[in-house]
């Protein structure tokens, strides 16, 4: 479930609250869907040591001194006022010739499942910008099936996981017998996991846009649909 209902205000405009935990939840929102983007964007050109570093001092930065409050929605979408925010830091950092470490509001995060993600990464085609939006894509979907596992029953999760998260794809028969239900059971089952997949998928969206206008580009671009 979103931290914020759909009618509420935007989680990018309420980093710019002057309620110190309606900030702080509204990083939480942001930090979970762009920490990974971040860190693997940087790795690009940093050590693993240095990446690490300085992605928890830019989460840091952003929350202390509020930095995400001077987003103009009319310049830019907020992912690229984020890179763009980052890329200074990163600047800032090397021309300093030093590591922050804060402890702000910026979580403790995982970053040996990124390492992982990249080893098993074969090709990073494309400008180091197109790989921060592919990343950025890819951070959405995790986020919204992390968000599905923790509202789904386990078997549903499961079915869900096996036919369209595994790489070895089943037959709605083969999973009916791996999950002792029918072809009718596995088919309405799977519909409507889908069905709330894709309510957090565009959940997510809506936590990591600014507005309208730029919510329903995009789902357009992830998606394929107009909202």
């Amino acid at each position: 479930m979103s931290l914020f209902p759909t009618t509420r205000r935007s989680v990018v405009e309420a980093l710019g609250s002057t309620d110190a935990f309606e900030r702080a939840r509204a990083l939480d929102a942001v930090v979970s869907i762009y920490w990974r983007p971040l860190y693997k964007y940087a790795r690009i050109a940093h050590r693993r040591d240095d990446a690490e570093d300085r992605t928890q001092s830019f989460l840091a930065y952003v929350l202390e001194k509020n930095a995400l409050a001077s987003y103009d929605t009319a310049k830019a979408s907020f992912r690229t006022f984020l890179r763009l925010l980052f890329d200074r830091h990163l600047a800032n950092e090397m021309k300093a010739e030093r590591r922050l470490k804060r402890g702000g509001g910026a979580a403790d995060l995982p970053f040996d499942e990124a390492e992982a993600e990249l080893a098993r990464e074969h090709d990073r085609g494309g400008s180091p910008e197109e790989y921060f939006q592919r990343e950025w894509a890819r951070s959405v979907f995790s986020v919204a099936v992390e968000r599905l596992r923790a509202g789904a029953r386990d078997d549903d999760f499961a079915l869900f996981q096996a036919y369209d998260l595994d790489d070895a794809r089943l037959s709605y028969r083969e999973l009916g017998a791996r999950f002792g239900m029918s072809e009718t059971t596995v088919t309405n089952r799977l519909a409507a996991m889908r069905r709330h997949f894709r309510e957090h998928v565009l959940d997510v969206l809506r936590d990591a846009t600014a507005s309208e206008r730029e919510f329903r580009a995009e789902v357009r671009a992830l998606l394929g649909v107009d909202a």
